[in-house]
């Protein structure tokens, strides 16, 4: 028997398998077992490739390959839709976010001004995003001062981002202690590996070496124990602690 006798046996045995185990129709069989080759083709045609087309996989891969040939689609798509809109603020905060994403900064800062009016004027999601859009546009004096109003005006909202936003920005201020207070309080807290490394590499930069070191032997003993999603997602901070540890 030839290779390719072989090989299409082998194909439609793994098939009709395939047919039985995912329930579908039972015709399948009958026509994998009798059509050959021609059989072959009509399941993959029918009923793997759209099932394949439909996965979350093959859609994420999809997405990104047209990301890579076009990376400002998106950003074209929002712009249109804000402008179009009317100045509806989930339109307008789409393309804000996505400006940010491309790192246009200065004119996210713009975007996310004009949404902050009329019953949106002290929203927080807006604010946060106004703030980040000012720190990435190297502004941390208003960065500051943006949180501060946000928390004033929304005492109950949290955000562990906003939390490390803040301390960031103190820190680009030169407010050392203040930003050393507030990473302190981040790194008992927050859920990935960032603010503990930027709390051990600014009390390194304060000559408090072993503070520093302190930090983070508990941050990579956490990591040690923690789920393998954890490490996974936080990699290249926690290749960043192990680096700063090993040279304190």
């Amino acid at each position: 028997m030839s290779f390719i006798y072989l090989a299409s046996l082998a194909l439609q045995a793994v098939l009709i398998i395939h047919c039985i185990k995912t329930g579908r129709n039972q015709i399948w069989i009958w026509v994998l077992a009798l059509l050959s080759f021609a059989g072959v083709i009509a399941y993959l045609a029918a009923e793997l490739i759209p099932d394949l087309l439909r996965s979350r996989t093959t859609q994420r891969t999809v997405r990104g390959v047209k990301k890579a040939l076009d990376p400002e689609a998106d950003l074209r798509r929002y712009e249109s839709e804000a402008r179009l809109s009317g100045g509806n603020v989930a339109s307008q905060q789409r393309y804000a976010e996505e400006l940010l994403r491309q790192g246009k900064a200065a004119e996210a800062v713009g975007v996310y001004r004009g949404a902050l009016k009329g019953l949106y004027e002290h929203d927080p999601n807006l604010l946060l995003g106004l703030a980040r859009a000012l720190f990435e546009s190297g502004d941390a004096a208003q960065t500051r001062a943006t949180l501060d109003g946000l928390i004033a005006q929304n005492p109950q909202f949290k955000s562990h981002e906003g939390h490390l936003l803040y301390a960031r920005a103190l820190e680009s201020e030169g407010d050392t202690s203040r930003a050393l207070d507030e990473y302190k309080v981040l790194a008992g807290y927050y859920p990935g590996a960032e603010a503990a490394v930027r709390y051990a590499e600014l009390l390194k930069a304060q000559q408090q070496p072993e503070d520093a070191r302190r930090v983070l032997k508990e941050l990579l003993d956490h990591a040690q124990v923690a789920p393998a999603h954890y490490r996974r997602n936080q990699d290249s901070w926690l290749k960043r602690a192990s680096q700063l540890l090993a040279g304190l």
